[in-house]
């Protein structure tokens, strides 16, 4: 799922969070229910979610992960995309075992052509998750640019708009802005935390 960036990173933190103690109580659920169910479809359902627990457990983490950065701001959200992309790999293997668990199930012969297609899927989705990824964070850039440009221009009674010129910065601006910026990342992710 992809973030949205109305939300904050404690809010995506702790509803992803959730999502995985869900998938793990549906797991540990369904076992459960495999003394009681009696059909052999059921079993063998729960035989492949066994089967591929760590990786669908894998998929949630990375995919976790990339939401965590895509909550950052700019630039530290920059590997969202990647990682993403990668996780969209692992999602295609996971949709590739459920075209073999289907057919061991029905007797078919669809996971052999799916497996031949996948050399040609897996490259492309990779890459059009990552140029997605960052065309998000290009037009989110873009969005704030030109707001901070209208922020920027004064208006003075009936005259021309005068936009204020740019001062350059110095690596020691840079330096003290990345420091206050990782801060009130940390000080408002504790507060969200501590709100919740």
């Amino acid at each position: 799922m992809w973030p949205n960036k109305q939300h904050s990173l404690g809010w995506v933190f702790v509803s992803r969070m959730i999502g995985i103690l869900c998938f793990l109580i549906v797991v540990v659920l369904a076992n459960i229910l495999t003394y009681y169910v009696k059909s052999p479809l059921y079993h063998s359902g729960v035989a492949f979610l066994d089967l591929n627990f760590w990786l669908l457990l894998l998929i949630a983490i990375i995919i976790f992960v990339a939401d965590i950065f895509g909550a950052f701001p700019f630039p530290l959200n920059l590997p969202a995309p990647v990682i993403r992309a990668i996780a969209s790999v692992f999602i295609i293997a996971f949709v590739l075992r459920i075209f073999e668990w289907v057919d061991t199930t029905t007797g078919n012969n669809i996971y052999h052509y799916f497996w031949l297609l996948s050399f040609v899927i897996v490259p492309i989705v990779f890459i059009i998750v990552l140029l997605a990824g960052y065309y998000e964070i290009i037009c989110d850039l873009w969005a704030k640019a030109k707001l901070r440009e209208k922020s920027e221009v004064v208006v003075l009674g009936d005259e021309a708009p005068v936009q204020e010129p740019p001062v350059p910065k110095s690596w020691e601006d840079v330096g003290a802005e990345f420091r206050m910026m990782m801060y009130e990342l940390i000080h408002r992710f504790r507060e969200e935390l501590r709100h919740r």
